[in-house]
């Protein structure tokens, strides 16, 4: 019989390279049906998280040393460690870095840089003690939300707490600055405190909707 539903079929004879378009290799680890190798513990973005840490107590010195220059290089390292933890999440993300260490280490990092801005202010009469007890309350205990529920669940950044941490670094750095910026320190501040309150409350409640 002759027909072309009687012919065999050749796998050749259509897809990608019977146009003549090349053909993506297949990853050996797809190919075998292995999963992807987790990330070691030391790279990259785990070295920025202690680096903000190994800075915390250099910064701590600088501010209490008072002064324009001491206050001019504190502000100088806040910033530098701000920007690191900016910088090790979005690296882990992209480059799949994530590792349990990181996840942690990174918040225990951020608070304590925060944590040691805010006490040390406080310790120098600049900033009222009740504002530094509301926001490491807060703070220390969605950490300890984090650690607690971290083998089942994610608490994911949301745009709220994003808010929450640039108002912070904000706030500080208003504060570390020695420059007379008039209101603008307490309505700053009084905006991070605000918002700190209320996205812990989210924190609390997508902990509680998500727990297993």
């Amino acid at each position: 019989m002759s027909g072309s539903q009687d012919l065999p079929h050749d796998p050749a004879a259509s897809g990608p390279a019977a146009s003549g378009l090349p053909v993506p290799p297949v990853p050996a680890s797809a190919a075998s049906g292995q999963a992807a190798p987790r990330p070691g513990l030391v790279n990259v973005a785990n070295e920025l998280t202690l680096l903000r840490l190994v800075m915390v107590p250099f910064f701590v010195v600088f501010l209490a040393m008072g002064g324009t220059a001491g206050r001019v290089v504190a502000f100088g390292l806040f910033i530098a460690a701000s920007a690191t933890d900016l910088l090790d999440g979005r690296l882990a993300r992209q480059r799949g870095l994530i590792t349990d260490f990181g996840k942690i280490a990174d918040p225990v990092a951020d608070k304590a840089l925060t944590g040691s801005a805010l006490i040390t202010l406080s310790a120098m009469g600049e900033l009222s003690w009740w504002v530094t007890g509301v926001i490491l309350v807060r703070e220390l205990g969605i950490t300890a939300l984090r650690i607690i529920v971290i083998r089942h669940n994610v608490i994911a950044a949301s745009r709220g707490g994003k808010l929450k941490t640039l108002l912070q670094v904000i706030a500080i750095s208003l504060y570390i600055l020695p420059v007379p910026f008039g209101l603008a320190r307490p309505l700053v501040m009084s905006a991070a405190v605000v918002v700190t309150l209320v996205t812990g409350v989210d924190y609390v409640a997508s902990a509680w909707r998500n727990k297993p």
